[in-house]
């Protein structure tokens, strides 16, 4: 299963919206933890978005009517599930261990300032955004296509975004 992208699928409608939760994780050494729980509400919202505009586009295939509500099903869940792993946990859990580990090792090798110490932490977590997303996604379209994907090969399988 490839991504929309790759398929050259319509641009995705909810942007930047996805790596919310990442960003919080990366200003998380400098914000009130409300602020990076509030990412992650803005990054949960994307994955609902999302998941339901691709089963009202399941919906909308001319197809018999018979198949219409699996085809929907389908497409509602492999959607969540592959957004809630592929943008919300694994890159959330991805930043905030980058972030954590650089400022303990800052702390113990430097004696940089502690607001020196947490921008830089907060710039590399920002930083390892684009490089982590490509993998990740990649990743759990292996997942899903080795586990919960086998159990609806007849249906048609949806593109993940």
């Amino acid at each position: 299963v490839q991504s929309a992208a790759a398929c050259g699928a319509e641009r995705d409608l909810y942007g930047t919206s996805r790596y919310a939760n990442e960003v919080g994780e990366a200003f998380r050494s400098l914000v009130p933890a409300a602020v990076v729980w509030l990412s992650y509400g803005v990054a949960s919202s994307y994955v609902l978005a999302d998941a339901i505009d691709k089963g009202k586009k399941a919906g909308e295939v001319p197809s018999p009517e018979a198949g219409r509500s699996a085809r929907v099903t389908v497409a509602v869940v492999d959607t969540f599930v592959w957004q809630a792993l592929a943008s919300v946990a694994i890159p959330g859990f991805t930043i905030n261990r980058v972030c954590a580990a650089s400022l303990y090792v800052l702390g113990t090798a430097t004696r940089w300032p502690l607001a020196v110490r947490k921008w830089s932490t907060t710039a590399l977590g920002l930083l390892t955004i684009p490089i982590i997303i490509h993998p990740i996604d990649r990743s759990v379209d292996f997942l899903l296509d080795s586990s919960l994907r086998k159990l609806y090969p007849s249906v048609g399988k949806p593109s993940s975004s």
